[in-house]
């Protein structure tokens, strides 16, 4: 086993010899084999076992026999107590996510902190057989039956081409001790039904389902290897990414076929579900302004687009005036400026970026106001000479609802100096009988 261990290490670029690895230890034989295995090869290490406090004194006892294999190898022991029962009743989640949680986040800690390349736990290939099932009868997409990956980010799962008989196998002849974990039988546990109960069956039916389905979730992950390669093509047509904004060409993404599936990929990677992406398909024929929410993310139907924002980064500044004062050269919040004051000549060039308003100093009145935009509010745009309002000029000049929601305006007395970044309000513009210029600059 010590051999395919280190092949299986090497042809998935696990991990170096000389890398320092967390090694994850229950004290069960699959996590004791696979710290057995790190020790015989010569791999850096340490080993690091969670208390969750669920089993009285046999999680204690289990904590002492981890203990003991790392003072027997002379490795570093990490060790931590949880109160896990009390974690999921505030969180409102189950034990079993509840330890999940808990577990990950202290690695994450300890790989940060402690300078380890990664932390390796014992999942096997029959741990991917039934997470394959219960994501199948949980409801799941292509992303659900491709198995635990050798790597995931900062995890790595070294034993993942052994069974569970393998490794008992293993244990015996190697004469190495574990410790039986008592919830393991338990069959109030969904993962203990489908170990104790449906796989044995499929097993009677065919021998070598093991084999059959371990092969199918390898073509499975082979699949969606060619699905990811075919989805990059249809996102660099229909999204586009602009400022933190990601937008969807509806037009572009109705000619594809199931729409419902492409746009389901599409959203999946920010936290929308299949029920949410569903309704963002009915309804693309509606008026604009609909929005839709996972737990990271809206999506508002735009006219010709669907607007994706990151919750908290995007939204609508809280209402107030920022005073301005005469003098200032920059501000950071909540608009990044810089103000410079220019002479006016002849050889000067007017900066016509959208970025940079070139103003007459002398229309301004300070304190200049920096605030959101409101109904009812107007400004005669540059080039005009009528007022306008800045919601007919959003129309006018096609804003997304986004840009609406983003947009600032910079106030000097009553009046619109600036549709900051988009337009100066006319009155304020430089003329040849401007002396002085107040230069603005939006930072990015």
């Amino acid at each position: 086993m010590l051999n395919q261990f280190n092949t299986f290490v090497s042809e998935n670029q696990l991990f170096n010899k000389t890398d320092l690895i967390l090694v994850a230890d229950s004290g069960g034989v699959d996590s004791m084999v696979m710290a057995e295995l790190f020790y015989r090869g010569g791999y850096n290490f340490a080993i690091v076992h969670c208390n969750f406090g669920l089993r009285g004194s046999e999680s204690n006892q289990d904590e002492k026999f981890v203990a003991g294999l790392a003072e027997t190898f002379g490795v570093k022991f990490h060790v931590r107590h949880f109160k896990t029962r009390e974690y999921a009743g505030f969180n409102k989640i189950s034990v079993q996510m509840a330890a999940r949680t808990l577990r990950y986040e202290w690695f994450d800690e300890l790989i940060a902190t402690e300078g380890y390349k990664a932390v390796a736990t014992a999942h096997h290939l029959d741990d991917q057989i039934e997470t394959f099932f219960i994501n199948i009868l949980r409801g799941t997409g292509i992303s659900g039956l491709h198995g635990i990956m050798p790597v995931r980010t900062n995890v790595v799962h070294p034993m993942m081409f052994a069974f569970r008989r393998q490794i008992e196998e293993y244990a015996g002849d190697e004469a190495i001790t574990y410790r039986e974990d008592s919830s393991n039988r338990s069959s109030k546990y969904v993962r203990n039904k489908l170990r104790h109960d449906l796989l044995p069956l499929l097993s009677e039916i065919n021998p070598e389902f093991r084999k059959t389905i371990t092969f199918t979730i390898d073509r499975i992950r082979e699949t969606e290897v060619i699905l990811n390669n075919h989805l990059n093509s249809i996102r660099e047509k229909t999204v586009t990414l602009d400022n933190g904004v990601m937008s969807i060409d509806i037009a572009a993404l109705s000619t594809l076929n199931p729409l419902d599936s492409y746009l389901f990929e599409l959203l999946q990677p920010y936290g929308f579900n299949r029920s949410v992406s569903d309704e963002v398909a009915l309804g693309l024929n509606e008026p604009s302004g609909n929005q839709y929410f996972s737990s990271t993310h809206r999506l508002l139907k735009d006219r010709e687009y669907l607007l994706i924002t990151e919750l908290g980064l995007a939204g609508i500044h809280p209402a107030g005036e920022v005073l301005i004062e005469e003098g200032t050269t920059e501000m950071r919040k909540p608009v990044q400026l810089k103000f410079s004051l220019l002479d006016n000549n002849p050889i000067l060039k007017i900066n016509k970026s959208p970025s940079v308003a070139m103003l007459d100093a002398s229309k301004i009145i300070w304190p200049l106001k920096l605030r959101k935009w409101k109904d009812g509010d107007t400004f005669i745009p540059f080039g005009m000479i009528n007022n306008k309002k800045l919601s007919d000029f959003f129309i006018d000049n096609k804003f997304s609802i986004i840009e609406k929601e983003n947009a600032w305006l910079l106030i000097s007395g009553n009046e619109v100096v600036w549709l900051i970044g988009h337009r100066i309000g006319n009155p304020f513009r430089v003329t040849p009988d401007t002396e002085t210029i107040l230069r603005i600059e939006v930072l990015d």
